[in-house]
C-alpha cells in the first residue's frame, strides 16, 4: 500500500472548489481513494523550513506504480492549471 500526502497552501477558494470537484474521479481511475482531508490545526516543528501550508490530503493506492501512474496521468494533468491557480502543493508518497 502507498499513501500519497499533499500539503497545500490555498490561494483561490473558487479554483480549489473546482479542482476538488474533479480530482477524486482521477484518483479512482488509478485504483486510489481519498482517505482524509483537513486543515492543519497546529504545526509543532518545522526544522526543515518547509513552505507554509494550511491544508492536507491523504490518498491511498494499492501500489507505487498506481500512485505514479495517477500523478502523471493525462486525466490528472488536465487539472494542473486549475490546481496551480488554487494552491501551492507539495506532494509525496509514503510506503506503508
Amino acid at each position: 500500500m502507498i499513501k500519497v500526502i499533499g500539503l497545500m497552501e490555498l490561494k483561490d477558494q473558487d479554483a480549489f472548489a473546482e479542482y476538488r470537484s474533479q480530482v477524486s474521479q482521477t484518483v479512482e481511475l488509478y485504483k486510489g481513494s481519498i482517505k482524509n482531508r483537513g486543515s492543519i490545526a497546529e504545526l509543532f516543528w518545522n526544522e526543515l523550513g518547509s513552505a507554509s501550508f494550511n491544508t492536507f490530503v491523504e490518498l491511498e493506492f494499492p501500489t507505487a506504480q498506481d500512485a505514479h501512474a495517477w500523478a502523471n496521468s493525462p486525466e490528472y494533468q488536465l487539472l494542473v492549471p486549475i490546481r496551480s491557480k488554487a494552491m501551492k502543493l507539495t506532494l509525496f508518497s509514503v510506503a506503508i
